[in-house]
């Protein structure tokens, strides 16, 4: 749809104000005089004037034969020629000769003559001129006033109604209803003012939306936290009170409820734990730490700290991890994703498993790759894998102490260091995750590369 700018509207709107009135004053003096040659007005005014003194001395001259009808008819020929009228009246003021019955009380002006005999009136004529311009002047006059309606009709159209609209818009959108149509309109800059509040409205129904979500999210977080927290709370306050009450009366008895409040007490050490690393990598704006690092040093750290739990349960680890996969960023954040995949690894590996590990470098990447012979992945959980708190249905019961946010942290913090976290099943079985992370480049090679690409 073409739009016409508030400027040339108005400037259009100028023009009919002047050509409106104009066309209607040349059409009514068309109409009257059947001629659209203008005189200049003074000399139509020197012409009546002299048209005028011929009628009256032609009439004073006639005073005898006003009566005559031969004399009227030389008068009405007269007449013809000035388009003037003329009414003869006898002192008592009846009528004797009337040129146009018709033109009894026209608006045109006309010029009253007594005729006087030795001081006493025996006559009158009253002589009508030809019409003035007072019905174009008329006609302009209505031709303005049409053009002031025909102006205020398009203006409520053009500009009001849809401002009155977009108001409206905006009332409806304050009442909290998304569902509004924008009018649309023919003014450019309107059709402007209208995009923009399209953009907000849709910009406003985008946050709207994301706000709805993060507090579902958060109403989410606070129900799963307080459920993993309670959990293991319960556990650990009733052997607590077993203990206080002297439930376990043998030592090898309390021996057992100490050792099952202690890994209570690791299982919310390791949750508290990764609720804070979570809510940091979600809401904190930190900066990380820009260094060189050694993403094979980086994972064997984190196999020495899985190793217990991997010996406790005979699980065996295989790596191959050669030297050169230079990343950089922050060690101590990239152990502790590492860490977490490693750990799900072990508690997702049957007794008796394995484990392999594998490093390498792929032109301007460090790849690393993490297997386990446990059971895999359902094709819901390849899905959901990341989700925070979403556990499968086989840990859903809390028996490996998972939290439900070691691979959610382990995939951002991937993700902050520019790399990619993925899950999927070996094509031999088990679990398989793999990622990788930008090379370390100095600042001459990392120019050179910004260059080339």
């Amino acid at each position: 749809m073409k739009t016409l700018r508030i400027r040339s509207f108005l400037v259009l709107c100028f023009f009919l104000l002047l050509l409106l009135p104009w066309i209607c004053y040349v059409t009514a003096y068309f109409l009257e005089n059947q001629s659209l040659s203008f005189m200049n007005s003074r000399q139509q005014d020197e012409a009546l004037q002299r048209q005028l003194g011929e009628v009256v001395a032609f009439i004073e001259a006639g005073l005898a034969k006003w009566t005559d009808a031969d004399w009227q008819s030389r008068l009405t020929n007269q007449l013809k020629d000035t388009r003037m009228d003329v009414t003869l009246q006898a002192a008592t003021g009846s009528d004797i000769y009337r040129s146009n019955p018709d033109r009894r009380g026209s608006l045109a002006s006309t010029e009253r003559y007594t005729i006087m005999e030795d001081g006493l009136p025996i006559g009158k004529a009253i002589i009508y001129l030809p019409r003035t311009n007072q019905i174009p002047a008329m006609s302009a006059v209505a031709g303005l006033l049409l053009a002031f309606f025909i102006i205020g009709m398009e203006m409520r159209r053009f500009l009001l109604r849809p401002l009155e609209k977009m108001s409206a818009a905006a009332r409806q959108i304050a009442d909290g209803d998304w569902d509004v149509r924008l009018p649309r309109t023919r003014m450019t800059e309107i059709a402007e003012v209208r995009d923009g509040f399209d953009v907000m409205v849709k910009g406003m129904q985008a946050a709207y939306r994301k706000q709805a979500e993060l507090e579902e999210e958060r109403r989410f977080v606070i129900a799963a936290v307080a459920h993993d927290l309670r959990t293991p709370l319960f556990a650990l306050r009733g052997y607590l009170e077993g203990l206080e009450q002297g439930i376990a009366k043998s030592p090898e008895k309390a021996a057992h409820y100490l050792a099952v409040c202690k890994e209570k007490s690791a299982q919310l050490d390791r949750l508290v734990e990764d609720l804070f690393t979570f809510t940091k990598m979600e809401y904190a704006e930190t900066s990380l730490k820009r260094e060189s690092a050694d993403l094979a040093s980086v994972i064997r750290k984190s196999m020495d700290s899985v190793s217990p739990a991997a010996r406790h349960k005979d699980i065996s680890f295989t790596s191959e991890l050669p030297e050169g996969g230079i990343v950089s960023g922050d060690a101590h954040l990239l152990e502790r994703a590492i860490s977490n995949l490693l750990d799900n690894a072990v508690r997702h590996t049957p007794s008796g498993g394995a484990i392999v590990v594998l490093c390498g470098k792929e032109e301007h990447r460090v790849i690393f790759a993490i297997c386990d012979t446990g059971a895999g992945f359902t094709e819901e959980e390849l899905q959901r894998a990341f989700e925070p708190l979403y556990r499968g249905e086989a840990s859903r019961n809390r028996s490996t102490g998972g939290s439900g946010l070691g691979l959610t942290i382990a995939q951002r913090i991937v993700r902050r260091h520019g790399g990619e976290l993925a899950v999927s099943n070996h094509i031999d079985g088990g679990a398989q995750l793999t990622g990788w992370l930008p090379a370390y480049a100095p600042v001459e090679k990392r120019a050179a590369l910004s260059n080339e690409y």
